[in-house]
């Protein structure tokens, strides 16, 4: 059996002596997508958090393409290949959107033509500065400057929150088409439980900082008990 590219065992984590995540063993194989689903506060955003090296880890393992990470700095673990775009999206707002794609762009799949592709309103708004783009243009912007790095693993946190439904479309197919076409290893924390679930090959239900459920996607996309159980919100028919 492959060894996975992303591997956390026994993992507790947290802000100063706050634990957010407690025995958390979480695994993801090359070219797999995961979805991060729970209740708000439960510690999705801290476990991508954790697998950056923004949060400490306080017990346990991370590894990462058979590299035990654990105590990596963030920059060297984004150097091996793990790629975060975090919810503020972060992009340079005095630099125009080609100008934050090729800020940080390293060789690979992932180039200018590829990106654009991907999401032609950035090539319409090449020359815009970052700040003269809408919250839906800068979510597309802050993702396509993380693909220029070209990771290995894509960790997506809340992409799709508080967007317009017409950029929420074109987002998911976005990433369906990352995941499905390009075989991207990711892994998306999203609260929209059902377009998650769609979008990704397993999932699993954080509650109280601990894994409470694991399943496929395809299989917890039916199982509606758990997910109002473990969930209860934002489940919708997209």
């Amino acid at each position: 059996m492959a060894e996975p590219l992303l591997e956390l065992k026994d993992v507790r984590s947290g802000y100063s002596d706050a634990v957010v995540l407690d025995n958390v063993s979480v695994s993801v194989g090359a070219g797999e997508s995961l979805a991060v689903l729970g209740r708000n506060g439960v510690g999705k955003s801290t476990l991508l958090l954790t697998i950056i090296g923004i949060v400490r880890t306080m017990r346990g393992t991370i590894r990462f393409k058979g590299q035990d990470i654990t105590r990596l700095s963030p920059d060297k673990r984004a150097l091996l290949g793990i790629g975060w775009v975090p919810q503020e999206r972060e992009i340079f707002r005095s630099l125009t959107v080609e100008e934050n794609l090729t800020v940080a762009s390293r060789p690979g799949r992932w180039n200018l033509d590829a990106v654009y592709a991907l999401f032609p309103r950035l090539k319409e708004r090449r020359g815009n500065m970052g700040d003269q783009l809408s919250g839906g243009e800068q979510q597309m912007l802050a993702i396509a400057r993380t693909l220029m790095t070209n990771p290995s693993l894509l960790l997506l946190d809340e992409p799709l929150e508080g967007l317009a439904p017409i950029i929420v479309e074109e987002l998911t197919a976005a990433i369906r088409r990352m995941a499905e076409d390009e075989g991207l290893t990711l892994i998306l924390v999203e609260q929209h439980a059902d377009v998650a679930l769609r979008l990704t090959d397993r999932a699993i239900i954080l509650e109280r900082g601990l894994v409470a459920h694991a399943a496929p996607s395809a299989e917890l996309l039916s199982d509606r008990a758990t997910l109002d159980r473990n969930v209860g919100l934002k489940l919708e028919s997209a």
